[in-house]
């Protein structure tokens, strides 16, 4: 879990600052936070995921093997907006999944986005979420259905919402049997955050934290899981 420092708008920059945490990392995948591209700027540019201000994420997911799973702003059709995860992997970015349950101010710009989504990594399904997602009982009822062995979330919460952060994460953990990870900004992110709460974490199974980060920008949770 990647919790990097931001540079509100910039694509380009933010790309090159997940390609060095990717490097750092030494892991199969990568997990960063809500619109972590962008920042968690509402207005932000929609973010095509064949721009080439992309391409020093694929290089360093090329040199270590790794998925990254970053957030961004992606257009849809009809001049739909979304709030999505992309997936970058040595061969190019895809748009992976696109935020089903939104915020107030985030249904101003952005539509409601897909049914639960599993990304498929060696044999591991993988269920996947964005922010506000990981508090639905719904959601999270339909990723226990899919038989996931891990759930990941990008997240964009404030300081006084870590133990909500936490105990989404047990629930989910628990309710789905499977491991958590969640990737939560820190530092000041845009759209009114100037602090963030941090502390990104992966879980065990049965709701007992494995690894976690402070509440510092560039810092990474890291954690080896295995099958049962």
């Amino acid at each position: 879990m990647a919790q990097p420092r931001c540079v509100p708008y910039d694509v380009r920059v933010n790309a090159t600052i997940h390609a060095e945490a990717v490097r750092e990392a030494r892991s199969r995948v990568v997990v960063f936070p809500e619109l972590s591209l962008t920042g968690y700027e509402l207005e932000a540019s929609m973010v095509d995921p064949e721009t080439s201000a992309l391409e020093p994420l694929v290089r360093a997911c090329g040199e270590t093997g790794s998925i990254a799973l970053a957030g961004a702003p992606v257009a849809g059709l009809r001049d739909q907006a979304f709030i999505a995860m992309l997936v970058v992997s040595p061969t190019g970015v895809r748009v992976l999944y696109r935020k089903q349950w939104l915020g107030e101010e985030e249904c101003v710009r952005f539509c409601p986005g897909d049914e639960p989504t599993v990304l498929e990594v060696d044999g591991w399904r993988m269920g996947v979420g964005i922010c506000k997602d990981t508090g639905v009982r719904e959601h999270v009822e339909r990723m226990a259905e899919l038989e996931i062995h891990a759930y990941c979330a990008g997240l964009v919460h404030l300081p006084e919402e870590v133990d909500e952060q936490e105990e989404r994460a047990v629930s989910i953990a628990r309710r789905c049997r499977a491991f958590v990870a969640f990737a939560s900004f820190a530092g000041p992110t845009g759209g009114g955050y100037t602090r963030t709460a941090g502390s990104s974490a992966i879980w065990s199974c049965t709701g007992d934290a494995l690894a976690r980060t402070g509440t510092v920008a560039g810092e990474l949770s890291r954690a080896t899981l295995h099958s049962r």
